[in-house]
């Protein structure tokens, strides 16, 4: 499913148009990516919680020239666990 395909059924299960579903979703992501920017955690019970964590500097190797060792800088990674409820509904 892609974002037009989501907010089709996002305004079809809320019984919205398609400009509103689009609007919230839009708002949704936005809120998510502020929070997580902050270093906070979302959590949506049930459904499941986004937060950071950070990846520490490491060596790796350059694909095309595998001999070569380069050192792959340290950032912040996003994280999303499952919430019981999801889990139990996709098995």
């Amino acid at each position: 499913m892609n974002k037009a395909e989501l907010i089709e059924k996002m305004s079809e299960k809320a019984g919205m148009t398609k400009a509103d579903a689009k609007r919230a979703l839009d708002a949704f992501v936005e809120a998510t990516q502020d929070c997580l920017k902050k270093g906070d955690s979302l959590s949506l019970i049930g459904f499941g919680t986004f937060s950071t964590y950070k990846r520490a500097a490491r060596k790796g190797h350059n694909p095309s020239n595998p001999k070569k060792v380069i050192q792959i800088p340290a950032k912040n990674v996003v994280k999303f666990s499952v919430g019981a409820t999801l889990k139990k509904a996709v098995n």
